[in-house]
């Protein structure tokens, strides 16, 4: 890779103001790994090494830091202007960073069942919360008979949204997507396996990793790109590829649920008690909105969802550890009542 100025890299007033008066030189991460970080600098690549028992867990792909030049040992991790996470996968109460000082935030489905309303209402909640722009990517626009209907229908979602569909694998198309990604921007790419995201990647990248078919019955894919990482793009920007998603688990995304479901937060602010649940109370502005055949129940149904995972997923480990044991100790006391009422 030829030399970059921090500005290529994606340096900004922002990050500037961060940095100022700190020791170190900047530096942006492009590689996670178990023991160490990959990073690009002014002087180059570079492969950083952290103090203590600090974890590269608490680093995402894009972050900026400043290291020490002469022992490559990183001093201290910059502000974030935009984040990505989700909950970890599994039991646990854990956050999983998905990539930092993202601009844009390419949510990548297909003319295809991949097309998934209520995933693509999830993904945009993520982009809002984080404080990306969301573009919503259609690809095998090639294989649909009408495949704007599908840019209508992600479009109507919200009008913050800019959808595109195209042909992955036709590099003018690919080139559509240039504006999102050129010199100072960084665009990440999330989505399902088999969407076409590795497709895209090697488009905007000039990079020719593998890709995998999908199965022709459910359009369901394998995983291509196994890790996150931050690669130059063709038109001088950077790209963030991410593996593809079985599950996305919103967490601390609150405003960015109202956010996607604004009509809905409007009507609720206008039912007649601050607590209405939207079901049979009296004066409820989004149970009239259904009644009158204006609002689908199905939209409302979503925005109760995400809104109860995002306050299930939210809470603090040690709230969750204590609703845990509350549980367990009403399991318990249920288990004594019986054996009593059984005479053991």
């Amino acid at each position: 890779m030829t030399s970059l100025t921090l500005s290529d890299l994606g340096w900004s007033a922002f990050h500037a103001a961060r940095a100022a008066g700190e020791p170190g030189l900047p530096a942006r991460v492009s590689l996670v790994a178990r023991d160490r970080l990959e990073a690009l600098a002014e002087i180059g690549p570079v492969t950083l090494t952290l103090p203590g028992k600090q974890s590269t867990g608490e680093f995402a792909v894009g972050d900026w830091l400043l290291f020490e030049p002469e022992n490559h040992r990183v001093l201290n991790l910059l502000e974030r202007k935009t984040l990505l996470h989700r909950r970890a996968a599994g039991t646990a109460s854990r956050d999983q960073l998905i990539a930092a000082n993202v601009d844009t935030l390419g949510i990548v489905t297909s003319c295809n069942h991949d097309f998934n309303v209520a995933r693509l209402e999830r993904y945009l909640a993520l982009a809002s919360a984080a404080g990306c722009l969301p573009l919503v990517v259609i690809t095998k626009a090639d294989e649909a008979e009408d495949p704007d209907a599908y840019r209508h229908r992600a479009e109507a979602l919200s009008p913050l949204v800019a959808a595109v569909t195209l042909d992955a694998r036709d590099p003018e198309q690919i080139a559509r997507l240039h504006p999102w990604c050129d010199r100072g921007q960084t665009l990440a790419l999330l989505g399902s396996s088999g969407v076409g995201k590795t497709t895209i990647s090697n488009g905007l990248t000039g990079r020719h990793d593998g890709t995998q078919d999908i199965r022709t019955d459910d359009s369901k894919g394998r995983h291509t790109t196994t890790a996150r990482a931050l690669w130059r793009t063709a038109a001088g920007g950077w790209l963030i590829d991410t593996p593809g998603m079985r599950e996305l688990q919103l967490t601390d995304a609150a405003e960015g649920i109202d956010s996607v479901f604004a009509d809905l937060s409007e009507l609720a602010a206008r039912c007649r008690f601050s607590d209405c649940g939207h079901d049979s109370e009296p004066g409820c502005a989004i149970r009239a909105e259904i009644d009158a055949g204006r609002l689908d129940p199905a939209r409302l149904a979503r925005w109760r969802k995400l809104q109860r995972e995002d306050a299930r997923n939210s809470e603090t480990i040690a709230e969750a550890r204590a609703r845990s044991r509350g549980f367990g100790k009403m399991v318990r006391s249920v288990m004594e009542e019986k054996r009593r009422w059984r005479g053991d």
